[in-house]
């Protein structure tokens, strides 16, 4: 008996007029995993994403989510079911303070809903008490307690990615696509973020799948790497393979072993 893996990904392709940017990707990520996408500037990573996160449709090919075909289907839809996507440069709420980036996030908000104010007041008030509490465990698990009623905009780079990977804690998250989580990170806050990442897999059961053109964060973290160039799949491995095969040297790495 085979598991269906979290993300599906067939045939999928898109072009831009005559620019073919994605063509034929093929790949999954079983649930539970890290997983790498990486490939030069150009390899059509970015786009293979918002393709998956709905920012962008498909020109051809299908994508399934738990074995359900999701092609096509907006961002706000797939949040509901659990798919979320961070982007290279966060986009917190920065007049807004640390915690309160954090309940904003979070799903089934009783109060969103003006009738629920005026028919079930008391239930509201009961979900925004646990959506209160939410927040701040979910800064104490990320060491951000002391920045708590900081406004967003003034935390550092490193600090925002990991207030970006609490807001997908607030949610059902199931599935999260990082978009270079360690862009503008310094060194010390990046061993943080990596830390942030590994536990959220083995703690939460969260599965990732990570661009990133950092390679030592992607040997790091994830068990399996799909090199992307030209837009297509080059080859699919470990980190150590993957630095090891040839084509990658030449496409990737300019012919450099690294």
């Amino acid at each position: 008996m085979t598991t269906e893996p979290i993300l599906r990904v067939e045939s999928l392709a898109k072009n831009y007029g005559g620019l073919q940017a994605v063509r034929g990707v093929d790949f999954e990520v079983p649930e539970g995993s890290i997983v790498g996408l990486i490939g030069p500037n150009g390899a059509g990573k970015t786009t293979t994403f918002n393709m998956i996160a709905g920012v962008e449709k498909p020109s051809a090919g299908s994508i399934y989510l738990s074995g359900n075909e999701i092609t096509g289907i907006e961002t706000h839809a797939l949040y509901h079911k659990g798919l979320l996507r961070t982007f290279q440069l966060s986009h917190e709420y920065a007049r807004m303070t640390s915690k309160e980036n954090l309940m904003v996030a979070a799903s089934a908000q009783l109060g969103e809903n003006i009738f629920m104010n005026w028919l079930a007041s008391s239930r509201v008030t009961a979900r925004e008490r646990e959506v209160q509490d939410r927040a701040e465990e979910t800064l104490e698990f990320l060491g951000l307690t002391h920045v708590s009623d900081e406004l967003a905009g003034n935390l550092s780079g490193g600090q925002k990615k990991l207030l970006e990977l609490g807001r997908t804690m607030m949610s059902d998250a199931r599935l999260i696509l990082l978009d270079e989580p360690g862009a503008g990170v310094n060194p010390t806050l990046m061993l943080k973020v990596i830390d942030m990442i590994r536990r959220l897999n083995q703690e939460r059961g969260y599965t990732f799948c990570i661009i990133e053109h950092d390679m030592d964060l992607i040997a790091d973290l994830c068990e399996n790497t799909i090199v992307l160039a030209e837009g297509q799949i080059l080859m699919q491995g470990t980190m150590d393979q993957v630095r090891k095969d040839e084509r990658v040297i030449d496409a990737y790495f300019g012919g450099e072993v690294v």
